[in-house]
């Protein structure tokens, strides 16, 4: 595996005193001097458009279930399908975008992406509508997956962290509005007229990306080779343990993440009976939490404290409200003010948990291969939540309690990859 540029990330010396080394001979000329806030707005947007698809419709599964005539955690296997899409695009687009550059794969992925988009306002049926999730899922994971990459190829060490909170700081709004607009959307028109909106949205990224965005990787600096050398560079990135403690990490928090998403909508509505207006509002309310964190971390927390204490402390934070959770709803029964407050703590923990996470491994990775790492992470971190999404409706009903065990067990099993393949020996030697 090619040798770290930034050194070791985080374990001897305060983020503070880290400055960030001068680039390689590989690294493009296009990632000196800060970006515009037309460059971070669109790829906030980018970033922002995986969330916007899992959330926009998420208040109306109760609908497509009646509509459809579905099974609930049939439901939610349009969740699970998008998921996996995302998982599976971003092994494509990632390597895609080392080997052509990053500008023609992202507008592909954004055309394909307003045309599944377009399948799914029309879906006949329930196996239809899974489908289009599929390849709107894979086709939305370009902007995710070159969107990370583009952030390698300007930024690394700090500077990389707080790029990628400003990024966070607009994409962080899509899941705190989305379930909102959703929810209001549901009062003037029917699930489809929320996928009508996601079909807008893909096409205004794909016309503000062909307009604001350059290409960040010349063609110089890229990688080449077909699909072998692709797989080799996984191969390499996978046997690297650190690399792979990260991803592992990454991936478990995902899990918590989707875990509460694919659940909390059927649990509050069905299980506590709080209607859709209701719903959307303490979706965001959490969804808040995760913004604030990530920015205080890339803004006030990285500068002071290291990266391994940071993810240790959010790795802490994750599992005390897992069992909080747990107990909340097992043992002692509050009701829905039982079951909010940990899942708030929960939600802020991953404000700094994930951005740690992809800023330390792609800081170990050059910029030639920042796509292809970045995939993996997101790969991980998509079929995890694909896995986990439908447990909390196990038994074709919802639970509170399977939703608390969920959160907690990845919580317990991020923690557990953290400790034992991201040691500080490790993390010194990593790339060596």
């Amino acid at each position: 595996m090619p040798g770290p540029t930034v050194g070791p990330t985080d374990d001897t010396s305060t983020a503070a005193a880290t400055t960030p080394t001068p680039a390689p001979a590989a690294t493009p000329a296009t990632g000196q001097g800060r970006p515009g806030w037309a460059v971070i707005a669109a790829l906030g947007g980018l970033t922002a458009l995986g969330p916007l698809t899992t959330d926009l419709y998420l208040p109306g599964l109760p609908a497509i279930a009646d509509d459809l005539v579905a099974q609930p955690a049939a439901v939610q296997l349009t969740l699970t399908f998008s998921m996996l899409g995302v998982a599976a695009g971003q092994l494509l687009f990632g390597p895609l975008s080392d080997r052509f550059g990053r500008r023609t794969p992202l507008l592909a992925g954004l055309v394909l992406y307003t045309l599944s988009s377009l399948v799914c306002v029309f879906a006949p049926n329930l196996s239809v509508l899974i489908a289009g999730r599929f390849v709107q899922g894979a086709a939305g994971s370009a902007g995710l997956v070159i969107g990370r990459a583009v952030s390698r190829d300007r930024f690394q060490g700090v500077a990389l962290l707080r790029f990628l909170a400003s990024i966070a700081l607009i994409s962080g709004l899509a899941p705190i509005l989305a379930p909102i607009i959703g929810a209001q959307l549901m009062r003037f028109t029917s699930w489809r007229g929320t996928f009508g909106v996601l079909t807008a949205l893909g096409l205004l990224l794909a016309l503000v990306s062909f307009g604001v965005l350059r290409e960040t990787l010349p063609p110089e600096t890229r990688h080449r080779g077909g699909v072998g050398a692709a797989l080799r560079t996984m191969g390499r990135l996978l046997r690297n343990l650190p690399f792979l403690g990260l991803a592992l990490t990454s991936s478990l928090a995902f899990g918590a993440l989707f875990g509460y998403i694919s659940g909390s909508s059927t649990v509050l509505q069905n299980v506590y009976q709080v209607s859709p207006q209701t719903y959307s509002l303490l979706f965001g309310l959490n969804s808040f939490a995760i913004v604030v964190m990530t920015q205080l971390n890339g803004r006030v927390l990285a500068p002071r404290f290291t990266q391994r204490a940071l993810m240790l402390g959010s790795l802490a934070s994750a599992v005390a409200a897992g069992v909080a959770l747990v107990l909340l709803t097992t043992v002692w029964d509050f009701g829905l003010a039982g079951f909010c407050p940990p899942l708030f703590v929960m939600m802020g923990s991953l404000g700094v948990l994930l951005p740690n996470t992809a800023a330390q491994a792609l800081g170990l990775v050059e910029p030639q291969v920042a796509g292809t790492a970045s995939a993996l992470l997101g790969t991980g971190n998509f079929l995890c939540g694909a896995v986990v999404a439908p447990l909390s409706s196990l038994g074709g009903r919802p639970s509170a309690v399977l939703l608390a065990l969920v959160v907690l067990v990845c919580g317990v099993l991020a923690t557990v990859a953290y400790l034992v393949l991201c040691r500080p020996e490790r993390m010194r030697t990593a790339g060596s």
